[in-house]
């Protein structure tokens, strides 16, 4: 899989006290064109968040000096800059304080890296953040355009739904990494997966036909796994 972006790259800053994490997450991030930056308590969190000429904070509840709703709270005060919050804690009265205190969105630990990846692509699409129209995504003979949602093989225009779409995008990100079903679920649906529920196969099934056009690039299933976006050619 490769990525081209030209002009802006979004510029993330990361608030969590679990350094290993960072130093993983930044490393992710930096592979899909990202410019990132890591602090590691609360008072920090502040200062960067609003002194930095970031476009998204991801923010940890349970942060040294200052918690994450604090955090959030005070921010809020003074920008509207988008943050997604980031805890172990799962209780439903948690994740709704954080929405209440003006978190965009709101991820249980622990957590695939494509899925946080994904939701910080959303999150920076609803508020208009810049980086985004620039990426060009490619597989093969297959372009996708995060940006703009727009997708072609071959140079000819495929016509994909918005579901089928994030599928296809949180695929292209793994960069030839298998997805699990619960990963693309949590991104697509904010749920855990149900092992009776077909939805996303049929989906899934629907994009594999909208691309079969393109004889470089398959969508595989991995059994037990997930699915994995590859060139064929590779």
């Amino acid at each position: 899989m490769e990525s081209s972006i030209s002009q802006h790259r979004a510029k993330v800053l990361f608030a969590e006290d679990d350094t290993e994490l960072c130093s993983m997450m930044t490393e992710f991030f930096g592979h899909h064109s990202f410019s990132t930056e890591a602090v590691h308590n609360g008072r920090d969190a502040i200062r960067r968040a609003l002194e930095g000429d970031f476009d998204l904070l991801i923010l940890d509840v349970m942060m040294p000096v200052l918690d994450g709703f604090e955090v959030l709270r005070q921010i809020r005060r003074r920008t509207a800059l988008p943050v997604i919050m980031l805890t172990a804690r799962t209780a439903p009265a948690d994740r709704i304080e954080g929405l209440n205190t003006g978190a965009d969105d709101y991820l249980p630990k622990p957590f695939a890296p494509e899925e946080l990846l994904a939701r910080v692509r959303a999150v920076l699409r609803r508020s208009g953040k810049p980086g985004q129209s620039e990426e060009i995504l490619t597989c093969g003979s297959l372009k996708i355009k995060p940006g703009t949602r727009e997708v072609s093989v071959r140079d000819v225009t495929v016509q994909l739904t918005s579901i089928e779409f994030d599928i296809l995008t949180c695929l292209a990100y793994a960069n030839g990494r298998v997805v699990s079903r619960d990963a693309l679920t949590a991104a697509l649906y904010q749920r855990e997966a149900n092992p009776f529920d077909r939805a996303l196969d049929v989906h899934v099934s629907h994009l594999r036909k909208k691309l079969d056009d393109d004889p470089d690039t398959f969508i595989h299933t991995i059994r037990g796994a997930g699915y994995l976006l590859k060139a064929r050619t590779e």
